[in-house]
């Protein structure tokens, strides 16, 4: 399962790079595989393990703020692993072959 989730604090002020690492720091500490772009992080694994990252993040940023917005979107496909990374090596080749 891949989960692309975005956590940011509501009513904190311009900006929420403080909180964001808060969020950030769980998904690492989490030990499971991550991306972390400008706009999301993803994580992969089981679903209890993902849901509990997301919920661990969502509270860490709920330390700045009284309230939290959460974004999220998940690619649920039992019985496949390694997707984080899959996924772009297969549109990759794709691109570059004939």
């Amino acid at each position: 399962m891949l989960v692309a989730f975005s956590v940011s604090p509501l009513g904190a002020g311009e900006s929420v790079t403080e909180a964001v690492a808060d969020a950030v720091r769980v998904v690492r500490e989490s030990g499971l595989p991550h991306r972390t772009d400008a706009m999301f992080t993803t994580v992969e694994g089981e679903w209890d393990e993902c849901m509990d990252v997301v919920k661990r993040a969502a509270e860490a940023v709920g330390r700045h703020a009284g309230r939290v917005s959460l974004v999220l979107k998940a690619d649920i496909r039992p019985g496949h692993t390694g997707e984080l990374t899959g996924k772009v090596e297969r549109l990759e080749a794709r691109l570059t072959s004939p």
